[in-house]
């Protein structure tokens, strides 16, 4: 587990990097603040007691993504690469199946920093916030809180149809999202009926949606939209800004967020190592 203090260091970075190259990093603070002190997922490199270099290792299954960032004026010094050795080291030792580097889209200095190691670019994802806009009301829809006993299975079934994860995979990531406190975890109902689920991270007044998929067969009938419109309505009068992430070449999904007011303002691009 991750101390204050550690968490304090990370952002101080993360403002820095930030306001020196314009782009905005995903280092998932809501999953940062829940580590299991039994893993070893985040890499630190300091000098003269201060934080200058960081990677985050977040693991949904088998798969692993990866994000860090050294501070600009400690660069070219060979830190980063010598935190994604150690990061992807301890992800061959828990054998992983597939390791993914994040960096955004408009860095410039990630770039770089590609061209000189072995990997592939996967794909994109873009990241939305919501503009006011009207939006749906059903009360055919409900949202209920997550029941781990009862919901498990359920929400397995959903990662593996709807986000084609292997089994495997699915059940070990819904034990490792188990006990993250800053998510609220819901299952969508239609009529008192399991349609789907969706998870909401709140924090430093933002609220990020996660994990929002509805079974394959109930798609096209306008439930994923009135689902979202009624947690974004939910959201939006606690006073949060609301943000999510979409692969960008899920058009489907582009255009259902698109017409709940969601619009996109920057990209992180992934590569596969």
């Amino acid at each position: 587990m991750l101390t204050k203090e550690q968490i304090a260091e990370i952002k101080e970075l993360k403002d820095i990097c930030e306001k020196v190259e314009g782009y905005e990093l995903k280092l998932n603070f809501d999953m940062l603040e829940n580590r299991n002190e039994e893993n070893k997922e985040d890499f630190f490199h300091y000098e003269d007691g201060k934080l200058v270099g960081f990677l985050g290792s977040y693991y949904f299954g088998r798969k692993v993504e990866l994000c860090g960032m050294v501070h600009p004026d400690y660069r070219r010094k060979g830190i980063f690469a010598n935190l994604l050795e150690a990061g992807i080291e301890e992800s061959r030792k828990r054998k992983a199946k597939s390791v993914l580097l994040n960096a955004p889209a408009s860095s410039q200095s990630a770039k770089d920093f590609l061209k000189n190691i072995p990997c592939t670019y996967a794909f994109s994802e873009h990241q939305m916030k919501w503009h006011k806009t009207e939006l749906m009301e059903d009360t055919s829809i409900s949202l209920r809180t997550y029941d781990y006993a009862k919901d498990k299975e359920v929400e397995i079934q959903l990662d593996v149809l709807g986000f084609g994860m292997e089994e495997e995979d699915a059940r070990a990531y819904v034990e490792t999202i188990k006990e993250q406190d800053a998510q609220q975890r819901m299952i969508i109902e239609v009529d008192g009926k399991v349609a789907g689920k969706i998870r909401v991270s709140e924090m430093d007044g933002e609220a990020w949606i996660y994990g929002f998929v509805v079974f394959p067969e109930l798609r096209g009938k306008g439930i994923g939209r009135r689902a979202l419109s009624k947690v974004v309505k939910r959201e939006q009068e606690k006073g949060f800004l609301v943000f999510l992430d979409v692969e960008a070449k899920n058009a489907r999904a582009l255009k259902l967020y698109e017409s709940c007011g969601f619009k996109s303002y920057q990209s992180q691009d992934y590569y596969e190592i």
